[in-house]
């Protein structure tokens, strides 16, 4: 699964904010690098289908050869992390890991597995039915990272997911989420501003406003 982006341009009225002419290839990430308000999450924006209209796009997206431009966001098949974990608070962690799964997995104790085995792979067996309120800030960004995955992306979007971690989380998670992109030959898109992030992921690294100069 190849994530390519056709000679890919996003402008907001006459000023261009980026352009990127790449393939990311299974297991690869493409980093987006610059300053607060440089516009950098406009391109994970455009992947996912939520571009603002505001904004113009010249170009194509193409994952697996389909034009993303030509499908609605539900049916693009990506994934995205955000900076805060975002899990429902009203539901167990294994309800979080529940609400992820495909549907075409049926019966209860087979879908209940599969959270188990995915929670086992991040070091956190055993915590299905526990309170996501009772997690640290680490345990629920792989809780994120466990829910994304098991919907079975077909490419991830990464919005600074390390940001409100301290230093050891960050390097912890890097290598987690970097690790399971390779596992799982998944292509990503990842926007920071902290050059250990590109450093960690290797890949190509698109800088934009001031870190472009």
């Amino acid at each position: 699964m190849t994530l390519t982006f056709q000679d890919v341009s996003i402008s907001l009225g006459a000023r261009r904010l980026l352009a990127v002419d790449a393939a990311v290839a299974p297991g690869e990430t493409l980093t987006v690098m610059g300053p607060s308000g440089s516009g950098k999450s406009t391109l994970l924006a455009l992947v996912a289908g939520f571009l603002a209209p505001a904004f113009s796009a010249r170009g194509r997206v193409l994952l697996d050869g389909a034009d993303l431009s030509r499908l609605p966001p539900e049916k693009r098949g990506t994934g995205l992390l955000f900076q805060d974990a975002l899990l429902f608070p009203h539901w167990s962690v294994g309800g979080n890991l529940l609400f992820a799964l495909p549907t075409r997995l049926k019966g209860a104790a087979a879908r209940r597995a599969a959270c188990e085995t995915m929670l086992a792979g991040i070091g956190l067996g055993g915590r299905f039915d526990e309170d996501p309120a009772t997690l640290s800030g680490g345990e629920a960004a792989r809780v994120a990272l466990a829910r994304a995955l098991l919907a079975e992306p077909r490419a991830l979007l990464l919005d600074e997911p390390f940001s409100r971690l301290d230093a050891p989380l960050r390097a912890e998670m890097r290598r987690l989420v970097a690790d399971r992109l390779k596992e799982r030959a998944i292509p990503a898109v990842l926007v920071t501003h902290d050059e250990a992030d590109a450093t960690a992921f290797g890949g190509r690294v698109l800088r934009i406003g001031e870190e472009a100069r």
